[in-house]
Formats: structure tokens, sequence, C-alpha cells
């Protein structure tokens, strides 16, 4: 059946509009327009009129192509970045703050609840509103839990009444957010994982304005602390600013380059533990990753910047989410936070590290001898044979699909011999990739210098409306990129179509906190260690990711497309990418371990992750088997995470099961690649029962689920237990026999090592494999 998926949402820009900047830069003249190519630095001359940016054998134009839209509000009117005269860099999107930015409804220049977790909070004319939701509430037939936003205080200053609210600033997970009117400004910056809210004023007094008449328990001049609505605050402003309560208002005579900050409590005797760091404002985020390939892990430092206002001390307090803190390196205090993704542990510091295994990230997967070779060749000339390969006119996102399936036969039409077969693939995605690379035609890219964002046209699912699903999308291009550099070298040089695919791996996931063409890691939430896929995230429950598979898609195309052209720089941001992301999908849309989901929601996975909670539905009235299998698909072989636990994915898949009273009837050999990752027998038996008459999966066919299935019956379950010293292995188990293999991406043959003594000789450009 057809894949409907989501209705959109995506990303802004920032105001710092460099138009080509790190790519390309246009040089004017008298009376000549010449461009700089982005890979080798050249100057090519066009004409005056031309919109093409050329980019080694490709490019993309810098003007919107007759006919289609940009970024734009729910009316169809286009919207520009919302942000502050002083805002520098392209403007963040997909981000848990990005209502601020993006102004999706033109009834509201303000933003909708931004979940930062602990805290939630709320732009108005007046201020912010700000809340601690410590408890949730199952709705929707029970289908969804979350933590509702609460409104416990406002933050503000006097006289203040903004038309809008704008954005000034941000980091890696912090964002600072400016209002300015009726004679006074303020700003305030908040973060995920701060239980601090930090604020500047001007123009007028410090004035925090209680939900309800407070409960004071301590007052003591610039410190106050009160309990409102059962939940606990400290106010605190400089000490020659003390506060003064009148009715359910707090103020204090900050004066023009005045601050104060507001922090929740766990409780009131905590009150000691969080006062030490009241003046010690935070100004930045950053997030900094180390891959140490040769031990097979994954460093990730998370730094704030602080500015101490008042006194000497700069460090903070920082709520860890539970994948962060099941893998901190550092000691934890006692202090403790309810969030929709379970129990958040304190922090003391201006910074904390994590380290995570790296698993290994395959680009395919062995064909085994067991398989039946002739058979699978004939499924792959029956793909050949089909009328339609690609969609017509074909859009981002399903004509990504069709060249991400075309190009997962490439190499098992290798592993079999098929070099005819395996040439005719690779004829047909690099055909479709070059015709999307290149400007004019049907399809091409346009690069939006306003927004910082490369939008490929025709789109869908509001990829270029609303800045939605890049990760999603371009994953299939990289992917597919990767498997012709796999074969053909040249053709992703950067002089060639590499540079293009470059560009689209910087849309995503750009790691250059000064690149002028995109914001950093748009497609990336650092802290939350996953993506968001609305571009505006203009919904009352904040922003949402649904198909989180699609997101690790990218990430393993990304490792494998740097590897494969000599990247390690490249290879090593898809590994971060992917080895966090494998840490929270299983955790906070599966609920292993079972220390997420609340003891009283019904469901065994949500379809997707909101940042007020989880929902079982997704973004169209599908199947149960849609509901698990839209965090599956596409099945490759970088889904091995998707195993690394056989006996969580076993009870995943049986649950599946009991809610259908049977085997899967839809999206049948996602599920069955599913399957296999806990019993490759059972999934190779329902394969060999039905695959004459199953329908594939649209992005998947039946050669490649036959491959996958009968691989997996021999080699077993994914033994992570044994990590190897490159970036491209797995370890499978069958009952206490152990199956290594590894991909060599490099020129010369690789000697890999695993870590159970195992040592694996890899020619140049290939797949090996040994048993023992």
């Amino acid at each position: 059946m057809a894949h409907p998926r989501r209705p959109a949402h995506a990303r802004p820009r920032g105001r710092r509009l460099g138009l080509l900047a790190a790519a390309s830069a246009l040089v004017v003249g008298a009376s000549a327009l010449a461009v700089t190519d982005a890979v080798t630095g050249g100057i090519i001359p066009v004409s005056a009129e031309a919109a093409e940016v050329p980019v080694g054998s490709g490019g993309y134009t810098d003007t919107l192509p007759e006919g289609y839209s940009g970024p734009s509000d729910l009316d169809g009117n286009p919207v520009s970045p919302k942000v502050t005269d002083d805002f520098e860099g392209p403007a963040p999107t997909n981000e848990w703050w990005s209502s601020l930015i993006f102004q999706r409804y033109a009834d509201n220049p303000h933003g909708e609840n931004l979940f930062a977790h602990p805290l939630s909070f709320l732009p108005h004319s007046g201020g912010l509103e700000m809340g601690y939701p410590d408890s949730h509430q199952l709705v929707g037939d029970d289908l969804k839990y979350e933590y509702t936003a609460v409104s416990d205080l406002s933050l503000g200053v006097a006289g203040l009444d903004s038309p809008d609210t704008r954005t000034a600033d941000h980091g890696d997970w912090t964002v600072t957010a400016h209002w300015e009117g009726g004679g006074s400004t303020l700003r305030v910056t908040l973060g995920q994982g701060l239980p601090f809210a930090y604020a500047e004023t001007s123009g007028g007094a410090a004035e925090v304005t209680f939900e309800g008449t407070p409960d004071v328990w301590h007052e003591d001049g610039s410190t106050v602390g009160a309990t409102v609505n059962g939940r606990h605050y400290a106010l605190f402003s400089p000490s020659d600013a003390p506060w003064t309560l009148s009715g359910d208002t707090l103020t204090a005579d900050t004066g023009d380059d005045g601050y104060y900050s507001v922090a929740v409590l766990p409780e009131p005797d905590d009150l000691d533990a969080f006062a030490p760091y009241a003046h010690s404002v935070v100004t930045d985020s950053l997030v900094e990753y180390d891959y140490d390939e040769a031990a097979a892990t994954l460093t990730s430092t998370y730094s704030l910047a602080t500015e101490a206002r008042e006194g000497e001390e700069t460090g903070t307090l920082m709520a860890l989410y539970p994948h962060q803190w099941a893998n901190v390196t550092g000691d934890l205090t006692d202090l403790t936070y309810a969030s929709p993704r379970g129990e958040m542990r304190v922090s003391e510091g201006s910074s904390f590290t994590t380290e995570l295994t790296t698993q290994g990230i395959m680009p395919s997967l062995p064909t085994v001898d067991g398989a039946d070779h002739d058979r699978m060749a004939t499924l792959i000339d029956e793909v050949l044979a089909e009328e339609e390969l690609f969609p017509e006119p074909g859009d981002t996102y399903w004509d990504g699909k069709a060249m991400g399936r075309l190009a997962q036969l490439v190499p098992i039409a290798d592993s079999i011999g098929d070099t005819e077969a395996r040439d005719e693939l690779l004829g047909l995605v690099k055909e479709r990739l070059e015709d999307w690379l290149t400007v004019g035609g049907t399809r091409q890219f346009h690069h939006d210098a306003e927004w910082g964002a490369m939008l490929g046209y025709p789109d869908s699912f509001g990829a270029a409306t609303e800045l939605n699903d890049h990760d999603f999308h371009y994953g299939y291009f990289v992917s597919a990129a990767a498997t012709v550099a796999r074969y053909d070298a040249e053709w992703a040089a950067e002089d060639a179509w590499g540079g293009m695919i470059r560009l689209l791996i910087r849309d995503v996931a750009s790691t250059d906190t000064d690149d002028e063409m995109f914001p950093r890691l748009r497609s990336f939430s650092p802290y939350a260690g996953h993506g968001w896929a609305s571009g505006h995230a203009g919904f009352a429950a904040g922003n949402n990711q649904e198909s989180s598979s699609e997101g690790m898609h990218f990430a393993a195309a990304t490792a494998h497309f740097g590897a494969l052209t000599g990247d390690e720089e490249l290879r090593d941001l898809g590994v971060y990418l992917h080895t966090t992301q494998a840490s929270t999908i299983a955790r906070y849309w599966q609920d292993q371990g079972g220390e997420t989901f609340p003891e009283d929601y019904p469901e065994d996975v949500v379809g997707m992750v909101w940042g007020d909670g989880g929902d079982y539905r997704i973004w169209w009235d599908g199947g149960h088997e849609e509901h698990y299998g839209i965090n599956y698909l596409p099945i490759t072989a970088g889904s091995l995470y998707l195993g690394h636990d056989p006996e969580h994915a076993g009870a995943i898949y049986e649950s599946l099961v009991d809610k259908l009273g049977g085997e899967p009837e839809i999206w049948r050999d996602i599920h069955w690649a599913h399957r296999a990752l806990s019993d490759g027998d059972d999934a190779l038996r329902m394969f060999e029962e039905q695959w004459e008459t199953y329908e594939p999966e649209e992005g998947g066919s039946k050669p490649h689920t036959y491959q996958w299935v009968s691989t997996l019956a021999e080699f077993g379950t994914v033994d992570v237990s044994v990590t190897a010293d490159t970036a491209h292995y797995a370890v499978f188990d069958d009952s206490g026999t152990r199956t290594h293999t590894a991909f060599n991406p490099t020129s010369e043959t690789l000697t890999v090592g695993f870590s159970d003594g195992t040592t694996l000789e890899v020619p140049a450009g290939e797949t090996a494999v040994t048993s023992g």
C-alpha cells in the first residue's frame, strides 16, 4: 500500500544573509557577473541573467524556480526569519524552539509552547510564561501520553508590550528570545536541560508575575523562594536590586542593564544548591565529539559558556536526559526532575561528557552461499523490468526512495557476480542523481539564502514550504551517491558530483559554526540526541519526530559517503549522528528498559516523539504495522542498530503480532527484516512462504529482503559485545558461533582487528567475512 507519511514540519534561518558564502561567492564587476566554483575556487563567468551556481559537474539555482514556493505560513504567504538586527548566521530550523523564529500562523507573532525539559515556556506580548510539567496525562483515547505545558509564572519587565517575539541568539541547545515595546526590552535565554531561565532587562523594572497566589517560603532581599501550583521556584536579582512582592507580582529595580534569573527547584530545601549559580548566566551551548576508531568509542562533551554577572562563579547546573546520564563519565548530584523522556538527573559544572561504544555501520550485508543466487538474480531482473522505476515527475522524497531502492540492489548484484545488472542499476541511479543535481529541467535544487536552506523542487511533505524532513529526504540522495562512490570514485569527486552531495549534507548537518550558507546541525538536536522533523515547530505539543529510522539512514549514508571519498571528518560526523541516535531510539520510541513511558500508558511503542510526550498515532490513518514500521524503514545495513538488543527486538515484534492477532499483512518485508534481527529463521520462513505474492513497501524490493533474511538466518543476531578498530563492521552470534564482517572503503588492503582477538584481511573496496 502507499506510504502517505506525515503532513510536514521543518526549520528556519537567521539574518546574516551571506548569499552563497562557503560554497560559492558572487563577484560583481562593472558589466560582468562571475561565480566562484564551490569546489575548485576558480572564477566561472556567467550571464547577468543566469541563476545557476556551478558546483563541480552540477549546480543549483540561487533564484526560486518559477511556479514554486519557499518557506511560507499556513496561509501560503512567504515568511522571513523572525530575528533581531544583531542576530548572526543562518537561521536554525527543526529545533525545539523553532516557533520563535518561523511564524507559522499569521495571528501568532510570538510562538507556540517551548518544551526545554524540565521546563516549558510560552512567549506572549508581555514576556515569557514558565512552568514545570511534572506529571502526565493520557489523551486521544489513551494513545498519547503528554506532560502538558503549564504556566506557573511569567517573566517580564515593567511596561513591556511587544508586537512579536524574535530570536536574538542561539547555541546548540540554547536560545535567546527578544521582546521590545512599550519603552521596555526583555531578553531571556533558555535551553534544554537548564533549570534556570536568564532574563536581561532595560527600560523598566524586572517583573515576575505568578499564576496564582505564591507561597513565599524564603525572602532575603535579592533571593526569593516561592511555591505556586505545587511547584517550587527560586528568583534571583542583583544584590543591589532586591525583590518587592505586591499581590502576585515580584518587581526589582534592575535598571537599564539589568538582569535576573529564575530556577525551578526539585524541593525548597534545594535552594542552597542553586543559589551559587544565580548570577552565572548561560550565554552559549556547544557539543564537541571525538570518534576514536581504534577504541570504538564516541566521546561527546556538552559545554555551556557562562558569564558571571555578579561574583566570580561561572559554573551552573544541567539536567541530563536518561540517554546522557546512563553514559556520563563524571559524577552527578542527587537532584532529579520529571520529563517526557523519563527521569532527568543533574550535573554540576559548566560541562559534562558521555562515552558510547560505536558498533559499526556497514554499507551492505554479505550475501551467503546458502541463499539461492539464481533466484536472487531473477528477482533483480524483475525489478529492472518494471515499467516505472521512478515516479513522475517525482519529488525529493519519493524519488529519493526510488533511488535508494535501486542502490540497495547494486552490491547484491555485485556479490552474486551479476555485473550486468549491477552496472545497469548504477547507471539508473547516476542518471537520476545527475538530473536532480543539475539546474533546470523537471527536478533541481535551489539555495534559499534568506533561510539558509537547500530546497529541492518538486518537494513534498513541506520540505520546501515548511523546511521539514530534510534528513529524511536527502538521506536517500546521500545513500545513493555513496553506493555510486563505492564503484565509481571519480563520479563522487569534489569537482564532479560530490560537491553537490556535500551541500545536501551541509544543509542537514553542517558542523561549522561559521557556515554562512547553512545553520549548524539543522536536522539533529544534540542535547535531545535525535532530530526534530518540523521546520517551524508550530504545535502546542512542541516539535516532533516520527521516522527516527530515516534520520538514522541519513547518518549511515553520511558515514559511508565520507569513508568512500576519503573524508574522515565527514565519516566521523555520520558515526556521531548514528551512534548518538542509536542511544535514544529504543529508549524513547520503544521504552527499552521500561523507564520512559508512564506506567499507565498502554502501548509498547510510540510512532512519534513530541516535545510534550509520545504518541502511538502517526501522520496518517495507518495500520498497526505502519505505527511500528515507520521507525524501521528504510531497511539497510545501517539498520542493524534495531537489533543491538535481540531480546528487545523480539519482544517488540511479538508485541505487534499480539496487537494484530497474527503475522503482519502491511509492509510485510519491513517487519520480516525487523524480525530477522531477533529470529532470522522465522523471518526467512515467512519470506519463503509468501515471496511470490506479497507487495514490497515502496522503498523495498524482493531481492533485497531475500538477501537480508537469508543472511541473518545464517549469521544469527547482532553481537554488540565485540567491537572492531574500523568504522564499518558487524559481528553476529548464532548459538555461540560468531561471524565477523567488515567493509574496506579504502584503496588498499585493510587488516581489521576485533576485540575478541579475531583479525580479518579485507581487500580494497570489498567486504570480508570470517566465522569461528
